[in-house]
């Protein structure tokens, strides 16, 4: 079967087997099934072999050369989870200011090193910000170009000190071709 006909659906939660046109054998239960687009979504084993985890796979039909039903699922599924649409708010929002101050840097002409420290910074310290091609730091501390030690300005305190840490560890693990790796 490569693809379902008129009326014909997967249930969700039955157990299915498919045969890729590269001949690549997919099992698993079906999580969602689009008869309009004939794509069939299943939640398979973890291919890291944790026991905890799950793939998921999206799966074209029109690329399919056989489906084998293992287990049809009769029984209604259960409802689906509640989302916390704030939290997915909060996060969409937070995802959108990170790639638009990616984007700022790089319109920018900051360095791809100083694209990188203020990354590595930003994963510790969220309140972290680009004023030109400076790097604002709890509105404490700037780090300049060229991005180095000395370069990172402020009142003398935590806040300098460990921003100062971040970038002696950078360097530490920066390639030796890098601006972090030259000392």
């Amino acid at each position: 079967m490569a693809a379902p006909g008129p009326g014909e659906y997967f249930s969700v939660g039955s157990h299915v087997s498919c045969l890729t046109c590269l001949g690549q054998r997919l099992q698993g239960e079906v999580v969602a099934f689009d008869y309009q687009s004939k794509m069939l979504t299943l939640k398979c084993a973890s291919s890291s072999g944790k026991p905890n985890l799950n793939d998921v796979i999206l799966i074209n039909l029109a690329y399919v050369s056989d489906v084998d039903i293992i287990n049809d699922r009769t029984e209604t599924p259960p409802p689906l989870a509640s989302l916390n649409v704030s939290k997915l708010a909060n996060r969409a929002r937070s995802e959108k200011e990170d790639k638009l101050s990616q984007a700022y840097a790089i319109s920018a002409g900051v360095s791809v090193e100083g694209q990188q420290l203020f990354q590595t910074i930003h994963k510790t310290i969220k309140d972290c910000k680009w004023q030109e091609k400076n790097i604002i730091v709890m509105d404490d501390v700037v780090i300049s170009p060229p991005y180095q030690v000395e370069n990172c300005k402020g009142k003398e305190g935590s806040a300098l000190s460990h921003v100062r840490k971040i970038l002696l560890k950078l360097m530490d693990t920066a390639p030796p071709n890098s601006i972090f790796g030259k000392l």
